[in-house]
């Protein structure tokens, strides 16, 4: 007998095989228990008939999460999770678990954060960390199959190379030290020797930020070439976004369907990206025309909301008349769903007049922030770059624009759907001179960036690099409001456990 994955089931159809994984729910009939199994690869149904004593009997013990072997025969059924079914000989528990904490019922994100550890099991966790698997292996292709090389950069640095504020300090060894931002400037040596590099690997920022966007540590894929400047960057990034998104298109179109990911959005992202510089994003910011599509749009989510809740509230009476258990489940299920949805949009449609006020108020030298980005990026159905920020606004080690020295040559790629940004990047300084210039009016020592200062003495040529952050690019492959949910154990300002 085969010992299969239940993603493989509709291989083996009409087959006698073996599966084994945890019971994610159960239901009986009388006459009949239908349990959902779930192994990694997926979910199936196994249907146990009264008819199969022991197996009846034995799966009559099973609670939520138990752990089990199951034999059975493979019948195809396209309604079916995943496209086929276990009509169940043999029912073996390998442990029955306790009462599992997680239910159908409503959970505030607090619980389900404390029980992170839990939470992973539910069909949509699995489902984003597959998908986050799969975009992984995909920047690590795209990049190994262009010619890059891996490199592998310090966790532990002497200085900061994002902004001394964001900083994790530790002491190492007496010394002051802290926990890396990024792996850019140490890559940057490593370009200098073998042309094309990429590291990959945590990243760290002390950021007191609880925005939906925003965790303490996360991973980030960073490439940096040397010979380069800011259209090889441009493209380079809508390769690699592209190269992606085909990967997940192709892979997981269960897996987004599970989450209520509209694919056709991801199907629409095609080269080339619009591209807008800075200055015109101030503009479009400012503009009578993004205002009133603001209000409009504004006003469309004021009439969703007011659906929500007509259906919030039928749904809350409909379960105070008798109903079928399962059917109860499900109407909890959505109520739950709705309580969170209706929560969302209420404080959203709150602060949004405030946004709109001041998008048109914007002054043309400030970074864009989380609000202007999502204003800018809801203009469009595929990513959009903004190039040539205010010189101000950026890290010291950007290049100025020749054309306009109150300007870097920078990019910021921002994904559609108010996701925001997503891949920020730049072309370095190469001058030395310009960038000692830039070292000391931002109030820092030379004397920590000699080593760096030195790839600008020995052979120094255009070059540059960006940052692609994973768990922004899964929260925006996967259609979710907050990255806590796109890393297994998110590390977030006042949560370090589990």
């Amino acid at each position: 007998m085969d010992k299969i994955k239940i993603s493989e089931l509709k291989e083996n159809a009409d087959n006698t095989v073996l599966l084994r994984g945890w019971v994610q729910g159960a239901r009986s009939s009388g006459k009949l228990i239908f349990l959902l199994l779930r192994d990694g690869s997926g979910s199936c149904q196994c249907i146990v008939e009264a008819g199969a004593e022991e197996a009846f009997a034995e799966a009559e013990k099973l609670s939520l999460e138990s752990s089990v072997e199951i034999e059975g025969r493979v019948k195809l059924d396209e309604r079916a999770p995943s496209g086929a079914e276990l009509s169940v000989h043999r029912v073996k528990p390998i442990h029955v678990a306790e009462d599992y904490p997680i239910s159908r019922k409503a959970h505030g994100v607090d619980f389900l954060m404390q029980h992170r550890h839990l939470w992973l099991r539910s069909e949509r966790q699995t489902a984003i960390m597959r998908i986050r698997h799969s975009i992984i292996r995909a920047v690590r292709d795209f990049f190994d199959g262009n010619g890059f090389t891996l490199i592998d950069t310090p966790i532990i640095t002497p200085d900061a190379a994002e902004g001394a504020g964001t900083l994790f300090a530790l002491d190492y060894f007496g010394e002051e030290a802290y926990l890396a931002q990024t792996g850019q400037l140490y890559l940057e040596s490593a370009a200098m020797a073998l042309g094309k590099v990429y590291c990959f690997g945590p990243t760290f920022r002390a950021e007191k930020s609880k925005t939906r966007r925003h965790l303490t540590e996360f991973w980030m894929v960073e490439p940096e070439l040397a010979f380069a400047e800011l259209p090889d960057l441009l493209e380079l990034a809508e390769d690699m976004t592209t190269s992606i998104l085909a990967r997940v298109l192709e892979k997981h179109r269960d897996d987004l369907a599970m989450l209520g990911r509209d694919a056709s959005r991801l199907e629409a992202v095609k080269k080339p990206f619009p591209r807008l510089s800075y200055s015109e994003a101030v503009e479009l910011l400012q503009s009578d025309k993004t205002r009133e599509k603001l209000e409009e749009e504004m006003a469309r989510d004021r009439e969703r909301l007011q659906r929500w809740r007509d259906e919030l509230k039928d749904l809350e009476q409909r379960i105070k008349q008798p109903m079928k258990k399962w059917k109860l489940a499900k109407a909890e299920e959505r109520i739950s769903e709705l309580g969170r949805e209706i929560g969302k949009l209420e404080v959203d449609l709150e602060n949004r007049p405030q946004h709109i006020a001041d998008a048109a108020a914007f002054e043309w030298g400030r970074d864009l922030g989380g609000d202007e980005e999502t204003i800018i990026s809801n203009q469009f159905d595929r990513p959009v770059f903004i190039t040539e920020y205010p010189c101000g606004a950026k890290a010291f080690y950007m290049k100025r624009s020749p054309e306009d020295p109150r300007v870097v040559l920078n990019l910021d790629m921002l994904a559609p759907e108010g996701y925001g940004e997503i891949i920020g990047g730049s072309q370095r300084e190469d001058d030395l001179d310009l960038l000692m210039e830039r070292i000391e009016s931002e109030g820092m020592d030379p004397e920590n960036y000699q080593w760096y200062l030195d790839l600008r003495r020995f052979g120094s040529v255009p070059h540059g690099g960006y940052g692609l952050g994973i768990e922004r690019m899964v929260a925006w492959v996967c259609g979710l409001h907050h990255v806590r949910e796109t890393i297994p154990f998110p590390r977030l300002m006042g949560r370090m456990y589990p």
